[in-house]
């Protein structure tokens, strides 16, 4: 299931590959959570491809839209600063990459 894959690979700090918007999207996960009833991953996209934008760039993604989801080995050194030097707000987080 990808809630599980994607909570091993924030608590690992590995980059995550997948399809979503049929477009494929390569991020390091930062955030498992939900907001307004939905499962969703926050991550900073760095490779893929994206239909709102350039990257690099925080973005949020619909765990029930997110297809083909690989862990890689490829790791990230943890959290990074944000714009506004906090997390948008979440409903509740269910993981959260460590320090």
């Amino acid at each position: 299931m990808n809630e599980s894959e994607i909570r091993r690979a924030i608590q690992n700090k590995l980059v995550i590959e997948f399809s979503y918007s049929n477009k494929l999207r390569a991020i390091e996960p930062h955030v498992l959570g939900v907001c307004n009833g939905k499962v969703q991953v926050l991550g900073y996209q760095f490779g893929g491809d994206s239909s709102s934008g350039g990257l690099p760039e925080w973005r949020r993604f619909d765990l029930l839209r997110v297809n083909n989801l690989r862990v890689t080995t490829q790791s990230f050194a943890g959290r990074r600063p944000f714009p506004s030097g906090a997390h948008s707000p979440w409903d509740q987080e269910l993981e959260i990459v460590p320090a």
